[in-house]
């Protein structure tokens, strides 16, 4: 028997595969619905493998499920009563709609996605089944099943690419004859021949001025930006003169981030970490990301060990809690909010040589979630303040996203994006999302742009990379008015 998997490794399999296909994908509306759809569809190939090896589970199958998700999304946690009827209950693979969405690409573009994302289901299909050091027959056939159902797919639709040369078969334990009492042949891994290791080259960390460029290239923000400066200058300071062995007063260096959705605050936050890892103030300078759905159970007792375990992949870095105040403001008799703020309190102040937290929201319900708790007004007295984009920075991110994708506008697509975005600014409202809505109208310019060339006979790269102005109208809702045509025309 292979040595099984543990979870963290099937986690990282997972996202370098992943990862790395994602970015493969050009189009920036098919990445982002993969992104955001690919967790639950290899969740469910995850139970269909369990589900053809009979079903019989153990607590530790809870961790491998929870283990498959995209950085950046939102982690998993189901409970081992759950996944046990849900792979009790298994009713059959069935091709996502992003699948579907990615051939249309590939008969338009001549891509070959499609393709190369089945070897990727067939490779994660082996990693679920071999997490018991085990692939038997029936996870082995689920597996070929999976593949052949998405190649059939692809065949059909006329695709480039071959079909994927794994045959789960070829992976499946050999046991030992019976009464020979040897040991089973392990199962050979899903990517071949297993291989020494090499140590991998990790990329050289960015400085600090480079650090503080990426900062100054962010679309507006001149306030926040001269307060980050201003703070990294103030955490110098006082590292030199620690190694002077001159006294320095006390400091906070957790924050407030006051300001509406889309203002770039996730960004700045990232960059914070970085930059407090670099000047030695944080020992890994990652970014945990949370809001309360993230920390808060419904049961006694199961919050603190919820919470617990977010900050634990937090320490060395930045703990980044979106819509703090949702911690605060439901007032039940059965909710735990009160609890995870409590034992927030308690790790700032455990690790606190090591531990920065960012809590972020709307303006006015920010005031209210730090006044809320007399620790929380003692641990953040920092405030960083995101104003609303204007129209003319609304249309710099816009342009920034057309570049990034590879996408062109002409003078006349460029003038009504400018129209429209100063609009939307100029007729904000509480439900205004600044960078959000921007992205937004982005990716269904694109939706639009790929309807309108995928009727098209003949496709060259400036097609595939012109934005037109008609795009972006029908992006906006806008149609473009029917010509009139004379009353004397036959």
């Amino acid at each position: 028997m292979k040595t099984p998997l543990s979870p963290a490794e099937v986690h990282k399999q997972y996202e370098k595969y992943l990862s790395t296909f994602l970015k493969t994908v050009p189009d920036a509306t098919l990445r982002l619905r993969l992104s955001h759809e690919a967790d639950n569809f290899f969740r469910s190939c995850a139970l269909g493998v369990w589900n053809a090896d009979g079903g019989l589970l153990t607590t530790g199958y809870v961790e491998y499920y929870n283990a498959v998700y995209l950085r950046g999304n939102q982690t998993p946690s189901i409970l081992f009563w759950e996944l046990a009827t849900s792979v009790t209950e298994y009713s059959g693979l069935m091709a996502p709609d992003f699948f579907h969405r990615m051939r249309a690409y590939d008969k338009v573009a001549g891509t070959d996605l499609s393709r190369r994302f089945v070897d990727i289901v067939t490779h994660m299909g082996l990693l679920f089944a071999a997490v018991d050091g085990v692939v038997s027959p029936g996870e082995a056939e689920f597996v070929n099943a999976s593949s052949e159902l998405l190649t059939r797919l692809c065949d059909k639709d006329g695709l480039k690419g071959s079909r994927t040369p794994l045959d789960a078969r070829d992976f499946v334990t050999v046991r030992p004859a019976a009464g020979t009492g040897g040991p089973q042949a392990p199962a050979p891994s899903p990517a071949g021949p297993e291989k020494e290791e090499k140590p991998e080259k990790k990329e050289p960390e960015p400085t600090l001025e480079e650090l503080l460029a990426q900062m100054d290239e962010l679309c507006g923000l001149e306030k926040v930006k001269a307060d980050v400066k201003s703070l990294i200058n103030l955490v110098k300071v006082r590292k030199l003169r620690e190694k002077e062995g001159l006294p320095v007063p006390p400091l906070s260096l957790h924050l407030v981030f006051m300001g509406n959705p889309g203002t770039g605050k996730t960004t700045v936050a990232r960059l914070l970490a970085k930059l407090y890892h670099v000047i030695g103030v944080l020992s890994k300078g990652q970014l945990v990301e949370v809001d309360r759905s993230g920390l808060v159970a419904g049961f006694v007792g199961q919050t603190a060990l919820k919470t617990q375990e977010v900050i634990n992949k937090a320490l060395g870095g930045v703990l980044f809690l979106d819509e703090a105040y949702a911690l605060t403001s439901h007032t039940g008799q059965n909710d735990f909010g009160q609890e995870a703020v409590e034992v927030l309190l308690k790790n700032m102040e455990d690790h606190r040589d090591d531990l920065i937290v960012i809590v972020a929201g709307y303006t006015d319900l920010m005031g209210d979630f730090i006044h809320s708790n007399p620790g929380l007004e003692s641990r953040f007295n920092k405030y960083f303040y995101f104003d609303d984009y204007n129209g003319e920075q609304m249309l710099q991110i816009f342009r920034s996203m057309c570049k990034k994708n590879g996408y062109a506008l002409d003078d006349a697509a460029e003038g009504y994006a400018k129209e429209f975005l100063s609009e939307m600014y100029a007729c904000r409202d509480e439900n205004f999302g600044n960078a959000r809505d921007v992205r937004n109208f982005f990716e269904r310019s694109v939706a639009f742009q790929s309807d309108r060339v995928a009727g098209l006979e003949q496709v060259d790269k400036d097609t595939l990379m012109a934005l037109t102005a008609a795009d972006l109208k029908q992006a906006a809702g806008e149609e473009d008015e029917p010509e009139e045509v004379p009353q004397d025309a036959e």
